[in-house]
């Protein structure tokens, strides 16, 4: 007869996620204690940490990876509902912020500034992203917009609706930026055409845009260090 799991109210104190958080810190948890405290408890046949760890077995154990998945994916793992779902995901998105910020530099300086600002920013996205950054007269960010998602072309990436934003944010530089899912990091036609269109409706508005970064997780490729602006 098979025996019943024990809980982890029945684990010595030192190997309880809680506990041990509370006497040896946070660092000393393993990445499925952590998420089995995210998730509280788990079902009437396996543990939270047994749950954590079949979650994070859809990533292959990687994080980065756990951050691309959706709702419907976290899911898929038996004593994972929507409102666990719901969790898992918000705290992959406070973690996803926390590295944007502290990524960015009060001052844009050079190209790999934005650059790894903006990948935490796009780091977990599977599908393209157009964003633009807003800077004032001493190059700092003022702020971010994500101006389309799905695609990259003239339809998509209005140059009216970016420079509307400006116009908002009282921004006299922008850095234009979008994502290569695919790892690829050199521009296509349209990248490049596009660039040029929003450099040309800017200059007649008085606002410069300094870059076009395209990043991956790859890296990144900057039309500025390429002499393409």
């Amino acid at each position: 007869m098979q025996q019943p799991k024990k809980s982890i109210k029945d684990w010595a104190p030192d190997d309880r996620p809680r506990e041990k958080l509370l006497t040896k810190g946070s660092s000393a948890l393993s990445n499925s204690e952590l998420l089995a405290i995210l998730l509280g408890s788990g079902t009437k046949t396996k543990s939270a940490i047994e749950v954590a760890k079949e979650v994070l077995d859809l990533a292959e154990n990687n994080l980065n990876k756990l951050g691309k998945l959706n709702l419907h994916d976290y899911m898929k793992v038996d004593g994972i509902g929507q409102a666990r779902a719901i969790t898992i995901a918000a705290a992959l998105e406070l973690g996803r912020r926390r590295q944007a910020t502290e990524a960015i530099r009060p001052v844009i300086q050079s190209s790999a500034d934005i650059a790894h600002y903006l990948q935490a920013q796009l780091a977990d996205k599977n599908h393209e992203v157009f964003l633009v950054a807003y800077l004032n007269r001493s190059n700092k960010i003022v702020h971010t917009e994500m101006i389309s998602q799905g695609g990259i072309t003239g339809t998509v990436a209005d140059p009216r609706v970016i420079l509307k934003k400006a116009i908002e944010h009282h921004a006299v530089n922008m850095v234009l930026c979008h994502n290569h899912p695919s790892g690829n990091l050199k521009p296509s036609k349209a990248d490049e055409q596009l660039t040029q269109k929003i450099k040309e409706a800017a200059r007649l508005l008085d606002m410069t845009v300094l870059d076009h970064v395209i990043v991956s997780e790859e890296g990144y490729y900057s039309f500025a260090d390429e002499g393409l602006l």
